[in-house]
């Protein structure tokens, strides 16, 4: 039996950057954001997640396409999950990932003038 999981609204996490001064806590949480998109290897999970069909990835899928080891790829997840990108969720043992609702778009508006 299917169940319907509940939306998840998604704000923007900062102030736009040229929206005036920035608190350190609005700084620290956008430089993670930034930082874990800022690795080639995880960028590329974010684009393998997103051009799935059904919007999610298991974690066995995504070694082989980067030609990395499961422990590698799962600890580049882990920083995604950690940075608010992607969510995880476990069905056996193996575990499924999705882009959070809204967290690319809140994170190209805080770029935009």
């Amino acid at each position: 039996m299917a169940s319907t999981l509940p939306v998840i609204e998604t704000t923007t996490c900062c102030s736009p950057v040229t929206g005036g001064a920035m608190s350190a806590d609005d700084a620290i949480s956008l430089a993670s954001k930034f930082k874990a998109i800022g690795d080639p290897t995880r960028l590329r999970l974010l684009s393998l997640v997103a051009a799935r069909e059904d919007g999610e990835a298991c974690v066995c899928d995504l070694n082989e396409p980067l030609d990395l080891s499961q422990p590698t790829v799962s600890h580049h997840l882990k920083i995604l999950v950690d940075a608010g990108l992607l969510t995880r969720t476990k069905r056996g043992t193996w575990s499924y990932y999705s882009l959070v609702p809204g967290a690319l778009p809140a994170l190209a508006d805080t770029l935009r003038d």
